[in-house]
């Protein structure tokens, strides 16, 4: 049965740039959730540290729970090869990290999608990179695990692979068992596209999934289509919102999991309005996967 994770969304720039919430703040906000785990952020302001890592994985396991997954945003589709040299470095770095906190799936990313780059070669550049971290993953235990992305916060331009064509296209030319795919069914919408195409694509290679919901503001889900990128519409149309009141089919995602025996983690990105927002998600996911993992 899937196992319940979550992620602070709603804290990101607390954690991460202000420092105005310490991270033992939030294991103690997520205590009471009653969930397994918590994704962790390699850009937490605490963590650049490395004395601390260990003490951070102690007070989540002291609260019941375990750290599984660690995100992190690596940029392998720059021409220079000493630029993405340093980009292989920092995810050895970030698979350490996640060896440290206990955990077993790191996230990796294509990288930028530089107007310079054409398909074929952004394909070359981040699979040779994914490629050149594996031995490493693999001999700490750690799965890698590339999601369909919109675009880290700090990025320039969006997700090279973030189309299902170029994702799965990437996908499908890595194979190696300490490989796998974040599936996130959001991030579809920003791209413009169905969520549950992708799904059925790539449901044999997920590992880990991320569960949120989006919301129309305003428009139809035709009209972020027709919008130019599909990820413009972002700030303008779709709004986070609780899980399970959006544009997901969690009904036909669980469906097609149970079908491919998926039996992992989901982390929850949600929370933005609060959390009780968190816990209403929390609520209708652990409902969600009692109706379809049932004993």
């Amino acid at each position: 049965m899937p196992k319940l994770a979550a992620f602070p969304k709603a804290f990101m720039h607390a954690l991460c740039k202000d420092g105005s919430m310490k991270i033992s703040e939030w294991i103690k906000l997520a205590a009471p959730l009653d969930i397994d785990g918590l994704e962790w952020y390699a850009g937490f302001l605490e963590m650049e540290d490395r004395k601390n890592w260990s003490l951070f994985r102690k007070m989540v396991e002291d609260e019941g729970m375990e750290i599984p997954m660690m995100c992190c945003s690596p940029d392998f589709t720059h021409r220079d090869k000493a630029f993405r040299e340093k980009e292989i470095q920092k995810q050895k770095h970030w698979i350490e990290m996640t060896d440290e906190l206990g955990g077993k799936y790191c996230r990796v990313l294509s990288g930028q999608f530089r107007p310079e780059l054409s398909i074929d070669e952004g394909i070359k550049l981040a699979k040779d990179c994914i490629e050149s971290c594996l031995p490493y993953a693999q001999s700490l235990g750690i799965t890698l695990i590339i999601e369909n992305h919109y675009k880290d916060d700090f990025w320039e331009y969006p997700e090279f692979a973030q189309k299902r064509s170029i994702f799965t296209q990437l996908v499908n030319s890595i194979h190696h068992p300490n490989f796998g795919v974040n599936y996130d069914p959001s991030n579809a919408f920003l791209a413009g596209e169905d969520p549950l195409d992708l799904l059925y694509d790539v449901s044999e290679r997920i590992v880990t999934m991320h569960a949120s919901d989006r919301f129309l503001k305003y428009g139809t889900i035709e009209d972020l289509r027709k919008e130019e990128g599909g990820a413009q519409g972002y700030a303008k149309r779709l709004s986070h919102g609780e899980i399970g009141q959006g544009m997901n089919d969690y009904d036909a995602i669980f469906t097609e999991l149970r079908r491919v025996d998926f039996d992992s983690w989901i982390s929850i990105e949600d929370g933005v309005d609060g959390m009780d927002q968190l816990a209403r998600s929390v609520g209708f996911l652990k409902k969600k996967i009692s109706q379809y993992w049932h004993p």
